[in-house]
């Protein structure tokens, strides 16, 4: 299953520079609203330490014990204000992420653009009001789905005696929401015992906004902190005490220093808190003079930020690990010999019957036991993973 991560937030807040720096697609990008149309979907990835290096290994499928695992990134236009009442782009754009597993909610920290993205002086826009209004269009855009469909809902709800958490679950099935998801969310409104034809539109809009946080959980990018006033910065970082998760970035740095490192100009893999020049002679003054700008801005930040949401988003925000599958337990490598072959990331909690359904349905089906290729110990089918695990599976296929 593909981990699907969305890049959400207002017209010109720099997610399409965010979305190319991730991912070196080739995207639109402009200084003006609107100018991704149509969503833009492309591949990612997250950082890890390769097992490689602790195990003495060559591992062709890493960059200097750092192994890059895919993810799907997928850029939607900006929302502005009353998108889910059909302003702007309307609610096209919101339909875009409901497959979606996280939100990366990427605000101009800056305060160079207004609430509907214009370009305004530098500082003088609060990006603070940009946090609560994408939460609300996303609110108000599921309360929307849920009023919509609420005479049949509570018809449903009384006629067949359905747990009331299996109603909004199959409602809201298209968002990846399920009944787990909508107990939580109903015993935390106190909706859990209160008949559904009694709910209220306020309790209503209570539940779409827990069912928002619970289903797509987000991370702050807090874009173009290399030109932001600094009390932006304070101010967006302190929303952490309020539970936020928020990382000052700059997609500009990134995307530059992504695309000097694929013309050979400097060494740098995306998380590095630093870079290499490689030919310096052959650099002017002027771009000598940018790199080290940059240079001072990833020795501040500890990197441009990017690599962090990302990271933060996965092993953070949705609990993943990453475990890896061979053949064979004692050279570490898949039956031709490749060591490491794959790296797949996996929730939390899950054991090794559930990396053998990953591998192939078949070998969950026909699961016998996994082996810890680094202890050789013999793992039953309720094993529980632990990060950076290398498994062989044994089957009867």
């Amino acid at each position: 299953m593909s981990i699907l991560i969305a890049l959400a937030g207002k017209p010109n807040c720099g997610k399409s520079t965010f979305f190319k720096a991730a991912t070196l697609a080739d995207v639109e990008i402009a200084n003006y609203p609107f100018t991704t149309i149509k969503p833009n979907l492309g591949v990612s990835y997250v950082r890890a330490k390769c097992p490689c290096k602790e195990l003495h290994l060559t591992c062709p499928k890493c960059s200097d014990g750092e192994r890059f695992i895919a993810v799907e990134l997928l850029d939607v236009a900006g929302l502005v204000p009353e998108a889910h009442k059909g302003k702007g782009l309307g609610n096209a754009f919101l339909d875009d992420m409901r497959q979606a597993q996280a939100i990366i909610h990427v605000i101009d920290a800056s305060g160079g653009t207004d609430i509907e993205g214009n370009v305004v002086p530098v500082g003088t826009h609060d990006p603070l009001d940009d946090i609560k209004f994408l939460e609300t269009e996303i609110t108000m855009w599921m309360f929307g789905i849920l009023h919509k469909n609420w005479v049949k809902l509570s018809r449903k709800a009384s006629a067949s005696g359905e747990k009331i958490e299996d109603v909004i679950a199959e409602q809201f099935a298209g968002l990846g929401i399920d009944n787990v998801m909508a107990k939580q969310a109903l015993l935390e409104t106190g909706l859990v015992d209160k008949h559904i034809v009694n709910w209220t539109e306020p309790e209503m809009i209570e539940l779409s906004d827990l069912l928002r946080k619970i289903s797509k959980p987000l991370v702050i990018a807090a874009n173009k902190a290399d030109i932001a006033p600094p009390q932006n910065l304070e101010k967006l970082k302190g929303l952490e005490k309020d539970g936020y998760r928020v990382i000052a970035c700059s997609a500009g740095i990134e995307l530059a220093l992504r695309n000097a490192a694929s013309h050979g100009f400097i060494q740098y893999l995306p998380g590095d808190k630093d870079f290499t020049i490689k030919n310096p002679e052959k650099l002017n003054p002027a771009q000598k003079g940018a790199l080290e700008k940059m240079r001072e801005f990833l020795k501040k930040n500890d990197g441009t930020g990017i690599q962090k949401c990302l990271n933060e988003v996965v092993f953070g925000l949705l609990g993943y690990i990453v475990a890896y599958p061979v053949e064979d337990e004692s050279k570490f490598t898949d039956k031709s010999g490749n060591v490491l072959p794959d790296a797949f990331l996996i929730k939390k909690g899950s054991t090794a019957r559930d990396l053998a359904f990953r591998v192939h349905t078949q070998i969950g089906e026909s699961f016998l036991f996994g082996i810890n290729a680094r202890t050789k110990m013999r793992l039953g089918d309720k094993y529980e993973l632990q990060d950076n695990d290398i498994i062989k599976i044994t089957s009867t296929k």
